[in-house]
C-alpha cells in the first residue's frame, strides 16, 4: 500500500450548508487562503509528486447537483447529490497533499440534439415529453421521426436523418445500452446549469492554488447525433453507412494511464459515471487487466438516477459497481482512511 499523508483539516471557508446552493466563488480571497494554507501545512507543488493521483469528477454540475435544476440526482433519499458533494468537498480538502490533479468533466448541450424533445416529432408534429424512451421498435413503426426543421438547421439530409435514427436506436439496443431517452433540456452550454457546483468549483480552485496544479476540464456531450454519457466515448461512433460521427477520447485515456491511481466520483452513478467506468474497464481489459487495481470508485460521492413513480436505477447502478469491483477495481468510501496500491 502507498502510505498517504495524514488527512488535513477542513479549511475554515468551507460551509457544508451552502453546497446545495449557487454562488460566486471569491477567487482572490481563496487564492490568498490557499497560499497561506499551503505554507501552514507544508504542501509541495503537485509536479513533484512521486505517486501521482488523478481525481476524475464526472459532471459535478448544477444541472445534476442542485435541487430544482433540470436533472437533479436526488437518489432514493431525495437529496443525494448534495450529500455526495458535501463528502466530495471534504475529501478534496482532506487530501490536498495527495491529489496530484483534478479532472472535471462538463456535460455540454444545446437544444438540437438527439436526446432533446425538439429533435423528434410524431405524425402530428408533436414532440415527445421529457423522459420518453424511444425504442428501435418505435422508430421502425414511425412512432417518432426526426424533426425535418432540426435536420435542416443542422445541414443534414432528412432521408439520411431518418436512416440514422433507425440505426442509432438499434445500435443502442444491440450494444446493451439504455434506450434513447428524451431528457429535459439540461447542461445548456453557457447557462447556469452547465457550471460546476459552486462549492466543488471552490474546492478545485483551492487545490489548484495550493498545489500549483492545473485542472484538466473535459467537455463532452456536444455532438448533435449521439448521447455521450461516458467521458471516454459517445454511445454510438458510426452512422448507418459506417462513417465515423465521433471518436473516443484518446487524449484522456492516455493521460489516465500516466497516473499511479485514479479516483472517480460524480453524477450520476447509473449513467455518466457507470458508462465512463465501463468504457475504462473495456480499455483496461484490452490492454492489461491488472491495471484495474489503479481505479478507485468513491462510492459515497455518487448516486443513481431515481425519478419517483417513473424509474429507479439504484439496483442497476449497484450491480454495475459490483461488476467493476469483480474486475479488480476498488469501491471505497471518502470518509475512510485512504490507502492506494502501488
Amino acid at each position: 500500500m502507498f502510505p498517504t499523508q495524514n488527512p488535513l483539516p477542513i479549511p475554515p471557508h468551507f460551509d457544508p450548508k451552502r453546497v446545495g446552493q449557487v454562488w460566486k466563488v471569491p477567487y482572490q480571497n481563496r487564492a490568498e487562503d490557499a497560499r497561506n494554507w499551503s505554507l501552514e501545512h507544508r504542501l509541495s507543488p503537485a509536479a513533484g509528486d512521486r505517486f501521482r493521483v488523478l481525481l476524475l469528477l464526472v459532471d459535478v454540475q448544477n444541472t445534476f447537483c442542485i435541487p430544482e435544476f433540470e436533472l437533479f440526482v436526488g437518489g432514493r433519499s431525495g437529496v443525494a447529490a448534495v450529500e455526495d458533494n458535501r463528502r466530495l468537498c471534504r475529501f478534496i480538502y482532506r487530501h490536498l497533499g495527495v491529489i496530484t490533479e483534478i479532472c472535471p468533466t462538463l456535460d455540454t448541450h444545446d437544444a438540437m440534439q438527439v436526446f432533446h424533445s425538439l429533435f423528434l416529432v410524431d405524425d402530428n408534429g408533436n414532440h415527445p415529453e421529457p423522459f420518453t424512451l424511444v425504442t428501435a421498435e418505435d422508430v421502425k413503426r414511425g412512432r417518432w421521426k426526426v424533426n425535418p426543421h432540426v435536420a435542416g438547421a443542422l445541414g443534414i439530409d432528412t432521408h439520411y436523418a431518418e436512416q440514422f435514427l433507425a440505426h442509432y436506436t438499434q445500435r443502442l439496443r444491440d450494444g446493451g445500452k439504455y434506450d434513447l431517452t428524451v431528457w429535459p433540456y439540461h447542461a445548456m452550454f453557457g447557462g447556469i446549469g452547465h457550471s460546476l457546483v459552486s462549492a466543488v468549483e471552490e474546492a478545485i480552485f483551492f487545490h489548484s492554488m495550493a498545489r500549483y496544479s492545473r485542472p484538466d476540464f473535459q467537455v463532452k456531450g456536444n455532438h448533435p447525433l449521439t448521447e455521450n454519457y461516458s467521458v471516454l466515448r459517445p454511445e454510438v461512433l458510426e452512422d448507418s453507412e459506417g462513417k465515423s460521427i465521433a471518436g473516443k477520447n484518446r487524449a484522456l485515456l492516455e493521460k489516465m494511464a500516466t497516473f499511479d491511481a485514479c479516483l472517480i466520483a460524480g453524477q450520476a452513478k447509473s449513467h455518466c459515471v457507470a458508462w465512463t467506468v465501463a468504457d475504462l474497464q473495456n480499455e483496461i481489459t484490452a490492454k492489461d487487466p491488472a491495471l484495474a487495481k489503479k481505479i478507485y470508485l468513491l462510492e459515497d460521492c455518487t448516486s443513481p438516477v431515481v425519478i419517483p413513480d417513473i424509474i429507479d436505477y439504484t439496483d442497476a447502478a449497484d450491480a454495475a459497481f459490483k461488476g467493476f469491483e469483480d474486475t479488480g477495481m476498488h469501491r471505497i468510501q471518502s470518509t475512510e482512511p485512504l490507502s492506494l496500491q502501488l
